[in-house]
């Protein structure tokens, strides 16, 4: 039976590197839109951290540049600390509209997945991206059916929601590297047993700076079709054991990131 997200605590996770040029203006859209916020910095060597605390979030920094994954984990470790029920990933760049995250939600609810993607290609004008990240993603779109059995069209989508006990699984486990966030987190999540589901999404153009990803998507696609690839998840039990929403919609921000030797945190 879906379950209902109406009454959950619902927390956007923001990782963040160097995106100054865009982070203020993705924090205030998450909070118009009335959700709680969270900024996980990377190491970012501009005013990334200080611009998104001005804007009202709440900032939780690694002491160097981690990953994305370190990003991630972090601010899902922060937000199952804190009592929230979902988290939704968003990306720092702003390509990511606000409006996204409520149809997330609701496909949540609807379906009773354990984690909904927001996927560029199951749009009805899917997103453009370049010939090589077109192949890319399309092999490690193959390389989720072969392994799953799942048909999965967006295996690189940072835009998602997840919902305990995904997500006390994903932050214990989920590795620091490039892709471990998206591709990785999907392929483990169905491996285990979790129900994935897609929601289309369309992305806006990049809000400002660049991207740091270039030559690493080449590089990491090809290292994880030629190995094994995803964290082992722990198997979802066979039981129906999401816990019921405890609280109500968007409660006091938590000042602190968990404990963790690579994270310190400033308050909003």
């Amino acid at each position: 039976m879906p379950h209902s997200t109406a009454t959950s605590r619902v927390l956007v996770v923001v990782p963040a590197f160097d995106e100054q040029a865009c982070i203020g203006r993705v924090v205030d859209d998450v909070r118009r839109a009335g959700f709680d916020c969270v900024v996980v910095d990377d190491g970012s060597t501009d005013a990334t951290a200080s611009i998104a605390r001005i804007c009202g979030a709440t900032v939780g920094a690694l002491d160097r540049h981690r990953g994305v994954g370190a990003a991630v984990r972090a601010g899902f470790r922060h937000a199952i600390d804190a009592g929230y029920d979902v988290v939704i990933r968003v990306d720092a760049d702003g390509q990511h509209p606000v409006e996204a995250c409520g149809a997330l939600l609701h496909a949540l609810a609807a379906t009773g997945a354990d984690m909904v993607v927001g996927s560029r290609f199951a749009a009805p004008n899917p997103y453009r991206a370049s010939l090589p990240r077109r192949v890319a993603i399309a092999s490690l779109a193959r390389s989720i059916q072969r392994r799953t059995g799942h048909v999965v069209t967006d295996p690189t989508s940072g835009l998602r929601a997840v919902r305990r006990p995904l997500l006390d699984v994903v932050a214990t486990h989920l590795p620091d590297h490039y892709l471990s966030d998206t591709f990785e987190m999907t392929l483990g999540a169905l491996r285990a047993g979790y129900v994935v589901v897609e929601e289309p999404v369309v992305l806006r153009p990049r809000q400002g700076g660049r991207s740091s990803v270039g030559w690493r998507t080449a590089v990491r696609t090809c290292t994880l079709l030629l190995g094994p690839a995803g964290p082992e998840l722990p198997a979802r039990l066979a039981v129906d054991d999401r816990p019921e929403p405890t609280a109500s919609g968007s409660g006091q921000t938590p000042t602190r990131l968990p404990a963790d030797s690579a994270t310190r945190a400033t308050a909003r």
